[in-house]
């Protein structure tokens, strides 16, 4: 087995990218509300910023900035990631609790990667808001509606007509097509 390491930078900012277990499920989208309940409630117990996300109904990308001194953004994740389960097993009866006491609904990992400067940002922040139309869910990134692109829009730092149709505005750093 390969030990990951994970990178822990007080005051850093991360990408994440975090996934249900059942890759075909709507779960996130479905219960957008209760995401976005979670994310809230994380943040007023450990606070931290966030920058930019965008909600795919199975999947989600997300950057975050922590406080100055603090690195721990695993005890964020975890509590987005059960207070979200925990909102979708009391409308869902079929979700039971496994022997922890909590709800596989969750990839148990997921992706990170510390940001390492301004174009970096950038870039993973376009890969985000970029993202449905990548899985073309939509052929705008405007058309989204569970995306940080719309504050990103209104507070002017990018024209609402960014992306364009479906060619991305960059390859994020991912191979060519065949």
């Amino acid at each position: 087995m390969v030990l990951y390491r994970r990178n822990f930078v007080p005051g850093g900012t991360y990408f994440f990218t975090l996934t249900l277990q059942d890759r075909g499920a709507t779960t996130l989208t479905d219960h957008i509300a209760d995401l976005r309940a979670a994310f809230r409630r994380a943040r007023a117990e450990r606070p931290f910023t966030l920058e930019a996300i965008v909600v795919l109904p199975e999947h989600l990308h997300a950057l975050l900035t922590l406080p100055t001194a603090d690195a721990d953004y695993p005890a964020r994740l975890r509590r987005i990631k059960g207070l979200f389960s925990s909102a979708v097993a009391k409308t869902n009866p079929n979700m039971q609790p496994n022997r922890r006491g909590g709800y596989d609904l969750w990839q148990p990992r997921y992706w990170e990667h510390t940001i390492r400067d301004e174009s970096d940002f950038t870039r993973h922040a376009d890969y985000i808001h970029f993202n449905p139309v990548k899985h073309g869910i939509v052929s705008h990134v405007r058309d989204w509606p569970h995306s940080s692109f719309h504050r990103y829009v209104r507070d002017g730092i990018l024209p609402a007509d960014w992306g364009g149709d479906t060619n991305p505005p960059t390859s994020f750093g991912e191979p060519p097509p065949p």
